[in-house]
């Protein structure tokens, strides 16, 4: 009966069409035209074959916005594009901790790709933000791969709920810019699963993006194009995922090598080389003709996918959409501090705004994520809107280096009256963008020179910052506040001047930690490599990892941000107090708005592993959910841990492993600022192969539930008879068997001299071992 009704269901019967429609197709194409298919036709588009009406479908850059071009067609965002809403940048996007905003964010670019003919948005960047210099951070989405992924899910299902398809991109460790088309990135295993292929594993698994772009560098020692073990292993094995890889923009190395790497489609055109070369290969090696009818079939599944039966969306209306993109912003920016309440401003105050930013706006990063925006506007203008006892006087310009003396000390004159100044300062466009990393986390001199002089005549100075990532603030001390606006889209003008008059309090948290000064980010001594290599050798100590479990001290903290109101936590409850691995357990907590204005909040799960003997970070967040509360409300927020928020990548497994111990459950609204704590004791249900070896420790024997009696027995004889001197003369009973917990058991014979020989040693060994084959029988 369910299988009837299930065969009738409207997404299965087109499901059954579509490959009907596919497996058609493949019967009529010829080898030629299948080699084809499996490279652009000039830049943005795929091939067609007119003979049997296949489309062509259109790939264009996003990833905050369309950008699609005319006649004059480039990858790095120089020729004019049609005009299209520009959203905050994903660095903001991120900043929002809100699933809902990136839903939204995705869908409403692919109803402008759908009005535009689009088939595919090149995004999400779901790179890992490794060190605060890469020139393109502010076109992905955190430091933090839980984060990161989930977001990026939701993007990719905002996209194509509408039928448009999307590309997961790099894959993987694209994290530079410098020498990015050749770099080899050298990874661990364990960083990599981690860190890396985590950032895009929740993303791939839940959302399904119709594409995942291959990244142009190498990662130990195989260009992303052609690398076996990401592209079949991890993507299409291990995450059963079974979409078309595309290459980034002429990354494809060895065409043929990437095809049996499960390559599917190259971008830009080829003008035929490489189909040739495929078809060339074919010639008795079933290996490649397998391959090229996988790839072929998998081509042939995204055009359909994006060309029909596809979902009835409205038109693209620019104004509803700026709206859109204004919400997002409200919750991409971070209030980075607020001492004394000097925001929200009040319409009453005089107020002087300072900056070029206040007029002329950085609101994106520069690339081929280059939007041409249907409007844009600016801080000034905006905040006009709230306020007639307003004054503006530029002060210094977006690209100066060096303070016009002159233009300083009139606006010393001019704050000096005021009850507030604004500063409005921020990154010039060719300090970040795409092709380039920087070399340093400074903002302009001219600014940080013209914010001290500044502070030190009005004591009231707030700071509104445009950039795509982290900088020093070495006047952080000198002003009153610091609102963090990154590249908030078109809409950003009118975004910061609601938050700074208070009609949206501030709600975002930082996807990414603010070290005080480059020289702490803990891949500072290898970014960006030797030569053509660069090696990962902070493996997954990564930003907040790094600092929380170095205890060194930050500029700002990984999920921090403030709100107009406050918050309370309380009542956390964990429903079981211990578990094994192949459970789940609940975690709840209520938060309520304290204040007396309505406000978001950021819930933020990180886990402590107490046990020690696999090196683990200090905290890492496992769960997040914001809240919008009224003024006075409580809601109860509900997480479930499974075995991934307890497990760390085993490389001698090659799969994710928990080490039975306790847990500590920490809810906070920063990974520095920790509300409620909580503790948890999971069981692994993993069985690991216990061999005995005469280099087997006392400790490890008295670890295990089979040899502990015995290895209690022989420490004991140990002590006895070694003549070692455990006796400290403070009486710590435990001293000596802590010391020899680290003794292999062939010191026995060594240090017990004729009183433990080597056929003894043999008898201990063969003991142990049918202890430890009696046990795991049993078990």
């Amino acid at each position: 009966m369910n299988q009837i009704s299930n065969s009738r269901d409207p997404k299965n019967v087109r499901d059954l069409v579509m490959e009907q429609q596919i497996e058609q197709w493949l019967e009529e194409l010829t080898i030629s035209e299948k080699c084809s298919l499996l490279s652009g036709s000039g830049f943005w588009h795929s091939q067609g074959i007119e003979r049997l009406n296949i489309p062509k479908m259109m790939l264009t850059d996003g990833p905050h916005g369309l950008r699609k071009q005319g006649e004059k067609e480039d990858h790095l965002g120089q020729n004019e594009s049609v005009p299209a809403t520009c959203f905050p940048s994903e660095a903001g996007l991120a900043a929002s901790w809100n699933r809902d905003l990136a839903y939204a964010q995705g869908r409403a670019i692919g109803v402008e790709c759908r009005a535009e003919d689009v088939n595919v948005i090149l995004g999400p960047g779901l790179n890992i933000k490794r060190s605060p210099l890469c020139g393109r951070n502010f076109e992905y989405l955190s430091e933090d791969p839980y984060l990161s992924s989930h977001l990026g899910a939701a993007y990719i299902q905002g996209a194509q709920s509408v039928g448009v398809g999307t590309s997961a991109k790099h894959f993987a460790c694209n994290n530079q810019e410098t020498k990015r088309l050749t770099i080899n990135a050298k990874v661990d295993q364990r960083t990599l699963h981690e860190i890396y292929l985590a950032s895009f594993e929740t993303a791939v698994k839940e959302a399904d993006p119709y594409t995942v772009m291959c990244s142009y560098n190498q990662v130990n020692g195989e260009y992303g194009a052609e690398n076996q073990y990401l592209l079949n292993n991890v993507l299409r094995k291990q995450w059963n995922w079974d979409g078309v890889v595309v290459t980034d923009w002429g990354a494809t190395n060895d065409r043929v090598k990437g095809l049996l790497a499960t390559l599917d489609l190259e971008m830009p055109s080829c003008n035929g080389v490489n189909d040739k070369k495929v078809e060339a290969a074919l010639e008795g090696n079933p290996e490649v003709l397998e391959a090229l009818n996988e790839s072929a079939r998998r081509v042939l599944k995204l055009i359909v996918r994006t060309t029909q039966n596809l979902p009835e969306v409205e038109g693209f209306e620019a104004e509803k959409h700026h709206e859109i993109a204004r919400k997002i912003a409200h919750e991409s920016m971070v209030l980075l501090k607020n001492d004394q309440a000097a925001l929200p401003l009040n319409a009453d105050e005089s107020v002087v705004v300072f900056g070029a930013f206040a007029d002329t706006p950085r609101y994106q990063g520069g690339g081929s994520s280059h939007t041409n925006p249907t409007k844009v506007t600016n801080t000034w203008y905006s905040m006009q809107q709230y306020s007639n006892n307003l004054e503006f006087f530029q002060g210094f310009g977006v690209y100066d280096e060096v303070v016009d003396l002159e233009k300083l000390e009139q606006a010393k004159s001019l704050a000096q009256g005021k009850d507030k100044v604004v500063i409005c300062g921020g990154l010039p466009e060719r300090y970040e963008t795409e092709g380039i990393d920087r070399t340093h986390l400074s903002l302009p001199k001219a600014q940080v020179e013209f914010i001290r002089e500044i502070a030190a005549v009005n004591s009231n100075v707030v700071v509104v910052l445009n950039n795509g990532a982290p900088v020093e603030m070495p006047f952080v001390g000198d002003v009153k506040a610091i609102l963090e606006a990154y590249l908030p889209g078109q809409a950003g003008g009118e975004a910061v001047a609601d938050v700074l008059f208070g009609v949206v309090s501030p709600s975002g948290k930082l996807a990414e930690t603010f070290p005080l000064k480059l020289e702490h980010n803990p891949s500072y001594e290898y970014f960006p490599g030797e030569g053509y290599e660069v090696a990962y050798r902070e493996g997954i100590y990564v930003g907040y990892r790094f600092f929380e479990t170095k205890k060194l001290p930050v500029l700002f903290p990984f999920g921090h941000g403030l709100s107009y109101s406050r918050f309370e936590y309380s009542n956390l409850c964990v429903s079981e107090p211990s578990i094994n691995d192949g459970e789940t357990v609940q975690v709840s907590l209520n938060v309520t708005n304290i204040g007396d204005i309505d406000a978001k909040e950021v819930v933020q799960l990180y886990i402590s592993d107490k046990q020690s003997e696999v090196l683990r970070p200090e905290i890492e967040l496992k769960g997040f959910e914001k809240l919008d509360l009224k003024a006075g409300e409580t809601q109860t927020v509900h997480f479930i841990l499974d075995k991934r928020s307890f497990a760390f990548y085993d490389e001698k497994l090659s799969d994710w492993r928990v080490q039975s111990g306790e847990f500590e459950i920490r809810i906070g609204s920063s990974c520095q600022d920790i509300q409620l704590r909580d503790s948890i004791r999971v069981e692994s249900t993993t069985k690991l192969p216990f061999i005995v070896h005469t280099n087997s420790t006392f400790g490890e024997l008295r670890g295990h539930p089979a040899t502990k009696a015995y290895a209690d027995e022989l420490i004991e004889y140990f002590i006895e008879h070694s003549g070692i001197d455990f006796n400290l003369g403070d009486n710590d009973e435990n001293f000596a068997e802590t010391v020899i917990s680290f003794f292999p058991i062939k010191n026995m014979v060594l240090f017990c001299k004729e009183k433990f020989t080597e056929p003894e040693l043999d008898e201990a060994l063969t003991k142990l071992c049918q202890q430890v084959a009696e046990y795991e029988e049993c078990a």
